[in-house]
């Protein structure tokens, strides 16, 4: 494994790039290891091989779980929420970057198997909503994401030492909106299952037609993109899904602020245009802001990689559109002795009234959607490190997660549903 850092330095031979831990925003900017064009704190490891081929210097990024979820609530009368399935979250992402012209291009795709590993189009998450399945809201599941997560181009310019513009396209994306989605942030990593406030945090993580430019001085940046606002439909092999159009016709913006290389902040607002395709007449506009801490700590080893990280994420996000939901979620994320790793996850996510219809039902008639409280969620998890060849790592684990139900809920759920989760995650190597 390696901590790898933004090119810098010429090599010996001409055109080639070579790395080193970053230490500020710019250099963390010009790695484009986050998702999108998100920042993470500087000192934030990541996992992946790396090599030259002539001028162009290449990565390769990846990671997998296969997790056997069990979701359980309390039988009540309206029946019984949850379910058990054995599935894979996974991606991918090779990328490539050369010295072209005054600049720097980097070209980066991300892809997923999960369309073809977790059946029926979701998988069991209690309370958790958003998207549709065969035609019908998902409820108490999470979608899977496209096969194509990401095609994107980045350009840079370093005017100055300390200023730097930056250009990203890509036709499918992640705008300037959220933080590093919760697939590919420090914090959420040994986690296998997604974030309950998903759709109020960073689902525009997978964005069609997105066109950004973002400016950098010394520790501040701002962010300007234009996107499709619709969200990925069923067909999710397909290049470009979306069921209403390609148009760029949603804007966002967003300001990060990372004093130093252990600190990230960011606030970010957009206008999505009709996200959802249940309610194609709803625009909606977002919210959002959070606070990344990262620490390692003890030695480190030939790659560079400390024995130990402490990564950690405050995050706020808010949607309006048939009313208000703020979503609030904190993950702290450890690593110790080398090859240990606990963390937890604890969210307070606004859910609407789509959670009292039956799972696989349709829309009822007349149905307007609106805020019917917050559901909190406590989970924490453990798993260690093996390896198993040169470049795969592959870690055993398991999760425990305790819900506390709103009193709108409590005749559908019950006080106390509860979830467990085993996996094994694999994870691309140095």
């Amino acid at each position: 494994m390696s901590t790898p850092s933004a090119p810098q330095q010429p090599m010996n031979m001409p055109g080639m790039l070579m790395m080193r831990q970053p230490t500020n925003l710019i250099e963390s900017q010009l790695n484009h290891l986050s998702s999108g064009t998100s920042s993470e704190p500087a000192s934030t490891p990541m996992y992946m091989m790396m090599g030259h081929h002539g001028a162009w210097m290449w990565m390769l990024h990846g990671e997998a779980f296969v997790t056997d979820i069990q979701q359980k609530a309390a039988s009540t009368p309206q029946g019984e929420r949850g379910g058990d399935k054995l599935f894979s979250a996974n991606w991918i992402m090779p990328m490539a970057m050369r010295r072209l012209g005054p600049g720097q291009l980097t070209v980066r795709a991300m892809f997923s198997l999960e369309p073809a590993t977790i059946s029926g189009r979701q998988y069991p998450l209690l309370f958790q909503q958003g998207e549709t399945a065969f035609g019908t809201p998902i409820v108490d599941g999470q979608h899977p994401h496209d096969f194509f997560m990401e095609v994107a181009a980045l350009y840079d310019i370093r005017l100055s030492e300390h200023t730097l513009l930056s250009f990203y396209a890509a036709p499918i994306g992640d705008p300037a909106l959220g933080p590093t989605s919760y697939p590919h942030r420090m914090s959420a990593s040994e986690n296998p299952i997604a974030a309950l406030g998903h759709h109020q945090e960073d689902s525009t993580h997978i964005a069609f037609n997105v066109l950004t430019t973002g400016f950098t001085w010394r520790w501040l940046r701002a962010e300007v993109s234009g996107f499709h606002g619709g969200e990925p439909g069923e067909g999710r092999w397909q290049f470009q899904p979306s069921p209403n159009g390609l148009a760029v016709d949603s804007y966002s913006t967003r300001l990060t602020f990372a004093p130093n290389a252990n600190w990230s902040a960011q606030y970010s607002i957009g206008h999505i245009t009709s996200p959802e395709a249940l309610y194609p007449h709803e625009d909606q506009q977002r919210q959002t802001a959070s606070i990344m801490y990262n620490r390692p700590f003890g030695s480190r080893d030939a790659n560079g990689l400390s024995a130990g990280n402490w990564s950690n994420t405050l995050l706020w996000g808010r949607t309006s559109s048939h009313g208000v939901m703020n979503s609030y979620l904190a993950e702290s994320l450890l690593k110790f002795s080398g090859r240990n790793y606990v963390w937890t996850r604890i969210e307070n996510a606004a859910r609407s009234s789509e959670l009292l219809i039956q799972p696989g039902s349709p829309l009822p008639a007349n149905f307007e959607e609106e805020s019917i409280g917050h559901v909190q969620g406590y989970s924490f998890g453990y798993d260690r490190d093996f390896r198993i060849s040169r470049h795969i790592i592959a870690a055993p684990g398991a999760q425990f997660t305790s819900y506390t139900t709103p009193d709108t809920l409590k005749s559908v759920y019950g006080d106390h549903p509860w979830g467990v989760a085993a996996f094994v995650r694999v994870r691309i190597a140095r």
